[in-house]
């Protein structure tokens, strides 16, 4: 498999930097932290989104071989979806200056999400995809594209909207959720350039009680707290592991992890907001204080990879599970 130099999958920094910069907004609001820092990484957020957007629709019109087969490609696939889920939190960024614009993006990322979803879950109803292959990148195109536009959708005040879109978000979710799981308990492990993907297993729950949230009013109930609960397993496993995971190298799939953080960082403040004074104010500060650390460490790997050059190397061979995939698309 050739990689091209732009891959979607770099929109999930985007999904960091923004999902960081939406927690700073809430702690602005929750405990009055300084509110240029949320402004900030939201700014940053969209102009990489921006500078990503002008990149891949270039790889389209110059090398749309190449474009074609991330397309087809039964892992990178999935990571396209991203970019209606990128354009839709930059219309988040927008919304307090402009709604006209946040409107704008946000019907575009809509849109761009709904379409993809269903193209690559059509081709995944018509079978004959190889169990290796299956990893955490399937929740992209509909439980992230969901949970998102459900999140867009009340902060635009059309709750109804964003709760249709959440109940597609949880039952795919739970639907892939038993898919990967077999996977990960009965065939042979991941390798390890695979591995920093299971970070994105910590975003469905996390994610989807920020949507709950969302499309939901106070007070937030036991559910909110039953999907931060299951959030919370799922970032502890995630930290036993993390031993296993880092015999990958540094490398930008890391940044599988940030928007689950973030959004783990996201919703208790949501819920002190709510009025929620319980367990969740004990373990907001903490798991703030976790998401900035960890966005900050993905940053600088980041930007040491781009200092040496490596940041938009391609992978040297494809793997033997993705050339028995070769032809699924």
């Amino acid at each position: 498999m050739t990689v091209s130099p732009v891959p979607a999958s770099y929109f999930g920094m985007v999904l960091g930097i923004a999902g960081l910069g939406g927690a700073w907004r809430v702690a602005h609001r929750v405990w009055g932290l300084p509110p240029e820092v949320g402004e900030t990484l939201m700014l940053v957020g969209t102009l990489l989104w921006a500078f990503l957007v002008v990149l891949y629709g270039i790889k389209w019109l110059v090398a749309p071989e190449e474009a074609r087969r991330e397309a087809e490609d039964p892992i990178q696939c999935c990571f396209i979806g991203l970019v209606g889920v990128a354009t839709s939190l930059v219309a988040l960024a927008a919304l307090p200056y402009s709604r006209p614009l946040a409107e704008a993006l946000f019907g575009a990322g809509a849109v761009f999400t709904l379409g993809f979803a269903l193209w690559r879950t059509g081709v995944l109803w018509q079978g004959g995809r190889d169990h290796n292959t299956t990893t955490p990148v399937l929740y992209l195109p509909t439980v992230a594209g969901a949970f998102i536009t459900a999140v867009g959708a009340a902060a635009l005040g059309w709750p109804d909207w964003g709760q249709l879109a959440f109940g597609a978000g949880i039952f795919s979710w739970l639907a892939i959720e038993s898919v990967l799981l077999h996977r990960l308990y009965t065939v042979r492990p991941l390798p390890p350039a695979l591995r920093p993907l299971l970070g994105i297993q910590l975003a469905p729950p996390t994610v989807g009680t920020v949507a709950y949230l969302s499309v939901t009013t106070p007070p937030q109930g036991e559910a909110a707290h039953i999907l931060l609960g299951y959030g919370l397993l799922q970032a502890l496993i995630l930290l036993r592991l993390l031993p296993w995971i880092m015999q990958q190298p540094f490398a930008p799939s890391y940044w599988a992890f940030s928007f689950g953080v973030t959004a783990l960082a996201t919703a208790p403040l949501r819920m002190i907001e709510r009025g929620d004074s319980g367990a969740v104010a004990i373990l907001a500060p903490y798991l703030f204080v976790a998401a900035n650390i960890i966005v900050a460490i993905l940053t600088v790997g980041t930007l040491s990879l781009a200092a040496q050059g490596r940041l938009l190397q391609a992978p040297a061979k494809p793997t033997e599970a993705q050339n028995k995939a070769k032809g699924i698309s």
